[in-house]
């Protein structure tokens, strides 16, 4: 594995570089303590050579396991900003200046060093990662202490060796050093993200849409749509594309799996039903394009192009497991099986969310890996077939 890091005096010996190391138990940017006590367990190793490298910060444990938190010193009396997980789907801001003020879950930490001489007005950037199997985050500890969390989410994963669990750097424009930093994550040392620049994009990103979930929820259906879509295009707000959201599959729930669940009243319904086929529900089965003389999505998809000139995308919605429960046993031509649902500790220290504690309390419909393949190649060949043009993925944390 080459040199071991350690948690001895280290500092580039870029001249342009602002200095980040560990002395007497300190992490230092430049001579200016940012975090204190930090423990031996702590180490820092360069991420590359480059005038605006960062380091990979790492910390070790003395037994093996697939979950552990460790502190890497205490902070006081500076300024920072966050992202966190409030909730099993959303991330949001926090802003604080000591470790104590820290949210559980934080997945981005940026430090704004005063403006002292022995800084320059420096900001320290700290990214949690994911590396080797496991994931880490930042959350409060005893005393300001900055605890970090490495978890693999489950028994057969283990370790007690964490090298990279975050990256750190640091630099006097906090846009400029967040974007030089994900640069360097992605194409020199994780491989396991892409940035934009380095993607196709669509083109539908550069034009207005319309989703049709605030509008409609789980009531959606083809009349409503087009009127939404009429609407919009009167009042000089033509969409581009458009999303409709959930609302649309068949689904059914535990108590009646063989039968389409048509009329949900409320997202406690939704949350608990499974993906029982890939068409259309029956709602927007009974579309009929008297036009076209077609019915369903495929008419349906082909009247509003048709009637609307700037629409040139439709998509819809779709969870990442099928639905918010999963697939249903035996249907939509692939095995599944409904497994229990075990929140990390973490996680159990967020907002209490409906769909959560739903498939807490139900299990999920999950498709075994060798199959899942054939769970989207079955969804989106036939959603291509009917005439619809992408998806939007939903509820991709659950894995």
């Amino acid at each position: 594995m080459g040199d071991a890091p350690s948690n001895e005096v280290y500092e580039t010996q870029l001249p342009s570089k602002p200095t980040i190391r560990i002395s007497g138990k300190k992490l230092f940017l430049n001579d200016l303590p940012v975090l204190l006590d930090v423990p031996e367990s702590v180490t820092l190793m360069p991420a590359g050579n480059s005038a605006l490298s960062g380091h990979f910060l790492g910390v070790t444990a003395e037994a093996p396991a697939s979950r552990h938190v460790a502190s890497i010193g205490k902070l006081r009396s500076i300024t920072f900003s966050s992202i966190f997980r409030f909730k099993a789907w959303w991330s949001t801001l926090w802003v604080g200046t000591q470790g104590s003020d820290l949210e559980i879950e934080t997945q981005f930490l940026l430090l704004n060093t005063p403006e002292k001489p022995e800084s320059g007005g420096l900001y320290l950037l700290i990214l949690p990662l994911i590396d080797a199997g496991f994931a880490a985050s930042i959350q409060a500890g005893t005393e300001d202490n900055v605890d970090i969390c490495v978890e693999s989410g489950t028994s057969s994963v283990i370790s007690n060796d964490f090298p990279r669990s975050a990256y750190i750097n640091s630099g006097s424009d906090p846009y400029l050093l967040v974007k030089e930093s994900m640069r360097e994550l992605s194409r020199r040392k994780l491989g396991n993200f892409r940035l934009l620049e380095d993607k196709n994009v669509p083109e539908f990103v550069d034009r207005f849409g319309w989703c049709t979930w605030d509008a409609f929820y789980l009531s959606v259906e083809p009349e409503g749509v087009l009127r939404g879509v009429e609407e919009l295009t009167r009042g000089g707000c033509p969409p581009g594309f458009l999303v409709i959201d959930d609302g649309w599959q068949s689904i059914s729930t535990d108590q009646e799996p063989d039968q389409e669940a048509e009329s949900l009243a409320s997202a406690d319904n939704e949350m608990a039903c499974r993906l029982a086929g890939f068409q259309e529900n029956v709602k927007f089965q009974n579309y009929f394009s008297g036009e076209r003389r077609e019915g369903g999505f495929r008419g349906f998809v082909k009247d509003l192009k048709g009637r609307f000139e700037n629409l040139d995308y439709v998509y819809v919605w779709h969870a990442l497991c099928g639905y918010w429960g999963g697939v249903r046993p035996g249907k939509c031509g692939v095995p599944a099986r409904i497994l229990p649902v075990k929140r990390s500790p973490g996680l159990k220290g967020t907002m209490e969310d409906r769909a959560e504690s739903k498939m807490v309390l139900r299990g999920i419909g999950a498709v075994p890996s060798e199959s899942v393949r054939d769970l989207y190649e079955g969804m989106y060949s036939y959603l291509s077939q009917v005439g619809i043009d992408g998806v939007k993925v939903d509820a991709i944390q659950v894995t």
